[in-house]
């Protein structure tokens, strides 16, 4: 009878996982059982999937991530730079959800 590490939430994991990202493209991805976070730009994928056990207290199957290049922009007719962003695509195993439209 082998019991289950339980994961604690620690203060960084709250630093790792900025926030929930919800765009069409991310609710089409929950129909396939992914969740999409934005994330610390030097975040690693195994600190992405303990924080995201730690905190909702599911299985992760899988993290995907992806960084967007900031774009260049005017603003009041001044370049400007927007900052870089990471994403994180977190796949779930079977028969776990995490409902992103609730707080922590």
């Amino acid at each position: 009878m082998s019991k289950k590490p339980v994961v604690v939430a620690r203060p960084e994991h709250y630093d790792v996982i900025a926030r929930p990202v919800i765009t069409e493209k991310a609710t089409m991805a929950s129909e396939q059982g992914a969740v999409v976070f934005r994330v610390a730009p030097d975040a690693t994928k195994p600190a992405i999937k303990e924080a995201v056990e730690a905190l909702f207290g599911v299985k992760v199957k899988a993290v995907n991530t992806v960084v967007t290049k900031g774009k260049t922009k005017r603003f009041r007719g001044r370049p400007g730079v927007r900052s870089d962003v990471k994403k994180a695509y977190v796949t779930l195993e079977e028969g776990n959800t995490i409902d992103v439209t609730t707080g922590l």
